[in-house]
């Protein structure tokens, strides 16, 4: 078995990559986001972490973690971003080994890493045999795409998400295959299959030593 990272800019259509690759070539994701939000549960060490960096008022009456209320933060503040990242990081990166091990098992020939800040975080990196970048045509383009899927963020602060992540033109050079994202679904379609039969001829294998997983 080997990995794939799959990440992009926000609001360039990497869960629908993700979506397609899963639903209807039977790829596993590792979708970094949901493990995000499993570690944050109510009363588990994540959750613990968060709330002594932020305080109570990013809670909601239920406990859980206000996650709009949590971007408008670390989104603004860089220290508070960083502080957030290193309280979460290795819990993230232990839940997603879990699941690569579960995967391994069971026999799976690749699995993809959903992962959003792949080359921000470096997260991982070191496991992979390929990187996929989802992009579309314009950083105006995702400013629409994003103030669409989140109708509340004023046009500025739906610009400081995009520009504290790593510009696409910079990912797309570290990117072993990209998908353009501009067009209609068909188009997005035709290129994960064309990359989905590359990756399933690959000869490569991740591979267990002593050291760990290399």
């Amino acid at each position: 078995m080997f990995l794939v990272g799959l990440t992009g800019g926000i609001a360039s259509g990497k869960s629908t990559v993700a979506s397609i690759f899963h639903d209807e070539f039977n790829v596993p994701i590792i979708d970094a986001d949901k493990i995000a939000r499993k570690v944050v549960v109510p009363g588990r060490l994540g959750w613990k972490r968060v709330r002594k960096i932020f305080g109570n008022e990013i809670l909601n009456q239920d406990q859980t973690i206000n996650r709009d209320k949590l971007g408008d933060i670390i989104f603004n503040d860089s220290s508070k971003r960083c502080q957030l990242n290193k309280a979460l990081h290795f819990l993230i990166l232990l839940e997603i080994i879990k699941e690569i091990f579960y995967y391994l098992f069971k026999g799976c020939k690749f699995v993809i890493l959903d992962i959003p800040l792949l080359f921000e975080t470096k997260f991982g990196l070191n496991l992979l045999s390929y990187k996929l970048v989802v992009h579309c045509e314009s950083e105006e383009e995702q400013l629409r795409r994003l103030r669409l899927r989140n109708p509340n963020l004023s046009e500025e602060n739906a610009k400081n998400r995009i520009q504290t992540q790593m510009d696409t033109k910079t990912k797309l050079k570290m990117a072993d295959y990209c998908i353009d994202n501009s067009k209609d679904l068909e188009y997005t379609r035709q290129q994960i299959k064309n990359i989905f039969n590359i990756l399933n001829h690959s000869k490569k294998l991740l591979m267990c030593t002593n050291e760990g997983i290399v």
